[in-house]
């Protein structure tokens, strides 16, 4: 007897997110911001989040965090915000609104999975076009997809994951005007951007007409914040309004909105820990670079991707000996065939890159 007579088939033959056990590790393989609050915030942070009615439905207080992350953002005026618990909950209402018949979600890949697992969950065609092999757009065969295709929404991340890098302006603007002209969506997901050099935000602000159906998408995960779970996207106002229909009621918690109300009032430190990750990030590509048997690709994230030379399966025998030596980083070489041995290793302190190197300078002996 099946137990499952009414779950989808699509469904289980799907594969479900997996997290690695970090478990005694060094942990370089999420792209989380690796610093802790100081004693004195946590401390702060305690109190406020004790003082907090759990008892009640979350209410007006997530119109206070609406408004601080407007503030803190600088939303363009005709716009508006939406958050969501996590960027996933966002691409999963993204994809829910967009279920129409023949409807169909287009991506660069190798990219966020969730792209493509929340259009397959929701009945949506999904086309993944391959990126260059120097990790660009391949703008010829996006955009070829695109007039083909005629997607509802398209993914733009912004920097990309696991690549790092920044998309061409000039390709976007243009790929960004051929979804515009039948009323598609493009979501630029600006995940990394407390990394990053550049942001689309200002594209909007300078010319909010030819970016009108452009979603901006960002995370508090890479503000210092993953374990709270808070997406926001931004968008013209008539959009989110018909987006917060299906938007689920009292989908950020109390306790989730408090947390970052919190940080948001004390960003200038969780600025510090962003420029201090960038320091420590090119300090490890620098570092990266003198060793033989590999190369280091730049970033844009609080990421880098590394490819190993020699034997097709050699990133696959270095993650395992880095386990080894109780370093965990990301195995990507299977993900797609342009990241072909590579290892994509989060940023993580000072003392945690260098205990990734001395694991890695062993390993490669």
């Amino acid at each position: 007897m099946s137990y499952l007579p009414h779950i989808r088939q699509d469904l289980q033959d799907m594969q479900a997110y997996t997290v690695q056990n970090a478990t005694g590790m060094v942990k370089l393989d999420a792209m989380e911001n690796p610093y802790r609050l100081t004693d004195r915030l946590q401390a702060e942070l305690g109190q406020r989040l004790g003082a907090v009615a759990v008892n009640r439905y979350p209410g007006e207080r997530i119109d206070d965090l609406k408004h601080a992350i407007a503030h803190h953002v600088g939303v363009p005026d005709g716009y508006a915000l939406m958050l969501g618990n996590g960027s996933d909950e966002l691409i999963a209402l993204l994809a829910l609104a967009c279920h129409a018949p023949g409807a169909t979600v287009l991506a660069p890949e190798p990219g966020f999975v969730m792209y493509a697992m929340s259009a397959k969950l929701q009945g949506l065609s999904y086309v993944p076009v391959s990126l260059r092999d120097d990790f660009e757009l391949d703008e010829p065969a996006m955009a070829d997809a695109i007039a083909k295709h005629r997607p509802a929404i398209v993914y733009l991340a912004y920097p990309n994951n696991p690549t790092g890098n920044l998309w061409d302006a000039g390709c976007m603007k243009r790929l960004i005007a051929q979804v515009a002209a039948y009323g598609g969506w493009v979501v630029l997901d600006e995940a990394y951007q407390p990394f990053s050099s550049d942001t689309w935000l200002n594209e909007i602000r300078r010319d909010p007409k030819v970016n009108a159906q452009v979603l901006l998408m960002r995370t508090l995960s890479k503000f210092g914040l993953a374990g709270v779970r808070i997406g926001y996207m931004l968008a013209r106002s008539e959009v989110i309004a018909q987006l917060d229909k299906i938007r689920p009621p009292y989908n950020v918690s109390v306790l989730n909105a408090e947390c970052a109300l919190f940080a948001l009032a004390h960003a200038p430190v969780f600025a510090q820990q962003a420029a201090d990750i960038c320091q420590e990030r090119q300090r490890m590509t620098q570092q990266l670079s003198l060793l033989p048997g590999l190369t280091v690709y730049p970033s844009q994230a609080n990421m880098y991707l590394i490819r190993f030379q020699g034997e097709p399966d050699g990133a696959s025998q270095v993650f395992e000996a880095l386990k080894r030596e109780h370093i965990l980083v990301k195995n990507v070489s299977k993900m797609h065939p342009v990241l072909h041995r590579c290892l994509r290793v989060t940023v993580g302190t000072g003392p945690e890159n260098d205990a990734f190197m001395a694991a890695l300078r062993k390993v490669l002996i």
